[in-house]
C-alpha cells in the first residue's frame, strides 16, 4: 500500500462516515473559543465545558477579563488542571487583546501567537474553528493517531503538522483535524485501541503490523 493510497482510503472513509466533525468545546465567539482552548491544555473538554459557563458569565469579553484580577479568574477555573498558570495567562491574554487588538481576537496565525498562553497548537485551533481557515492543530490525539495509522512517522507535533498539511487537501484539512481527535478520543485509544470498532483499520499500519499479520484477535 502506498502512502497516497493510505491517505486516500482513510480520508474517504471519514468523509463518508463522519461528514460533520466539530470541536466538542462549547463557545459562542472567538474570544470564548480562545479561552476554552487555553483551558483545555492537559484537561478534558468535558471539564472545560463544566467550567466556562460561570467564567463567561463573569467575564463575557476581553474588556471584562482584562479588568478582573488573576485571583478572581483562578477561583472560577480552579477545578481545571494548572489553574494558577492558566489564570495568569488568561488575564495577560485579555490585557494584550485590549492593548493591541481593541479586544478583538485576531484572525492571523502569527498575531495569535503573540498572545500570552497561546502557542502554535492553540493558534491553529482558533484559525481552524473560529475563522474556518485550513489548519492542522496537532494535539496528543492527532499525534498518536496519525503516527499509529502510518500517515506520518514523526517525533514532534510541528513535524507532524507539516507532513499532514502537505498531504491533506486544504478543503478538508480542518475537518480532518477533528476526525483524528474524535477517532483518538473514542476509538484509537492510547493504551488499548478499539481495533474491532475501527472503520479505517484496512489502511492502518498499526492494525496490519500488530494484529493482522500476527494473527491476533481484536482487543488483545
Amino acid at each position: 500500500m502506498t502512502i497516497k493510497e493510505r491517505y486516500q482510503g482513510i480520508l474517504n472513509w471519514f468523509a463518508e462516515h463522519m461528514p460533520v466533525a466539530e470541536t466538542e468545546l462549547q463557545y459562542q465567539n472567538p474570544f470564548e473559543l480562545i479561552v476554552a482552548v487555553i483551558l483545555s491544555a492537559q484537561c478534558t473538554d468535558k471539564r472545560v465545558n463544566m467550567t466556562t459557563p460561570a467564567l463567561f458569565g463573569r467575564f463575557p469579553d476581553a474588556a471584562a477579563m482584562a479588568e478582573g484580577s488573576v485571583e478572581e479568574i483562578y477561583q472560577l477555573i480552579k477545578s481545571i488542571s494548572y489553574p494558577n498558570n492558566k489564570a495568569r495567562h488568561l488575564s495577560e491574554m485579555a490585557k494584550k487583546l485590549m492593548a493591541d487588538f481593541d479586544g478583538v481576537v485576531p484572525g492571523d496565525m502569527d498575531l495569535l501567537q503573540t498572545l500570552p498562553g497561546v502557542g502554535r497548537k492553540t493558534a491553529n485551533v482558533v484559525m481552524a474553528v473560529a475563522f474556518d481557515q485550513p489548519a492542522m492543530p496537532v494535539d496528543t490525539h492527532v499525534f498518536r493517531v496519525t503516527n499509529r495509522m502510518g500517515l506520518v512517522c514523526t517525533k514532534t507535533p510541528l513535524e507532524t503538522e507539516k507532513i499532514l498539511v502537505k498531504n491533506i487537501p486544504a478543503s478538508v484539512l480542518s475537518t480532518a483535524h477533528h476526525w483524528f481527535i474524535l477517532h483518538g478520543r473514542y476509538v484509537c485509544l492510547a493504551r488499548k485501541p478499539k481495533c474491532e470498532e475501527c472503520g479505517v483499520r484496512e489502511w492502518c499500519k498499526y492494525f496490519r503490523k500488530n494484529i493482522l499479520l500476527q494473527g491476533k484477535e481484536y482487543g488483545e
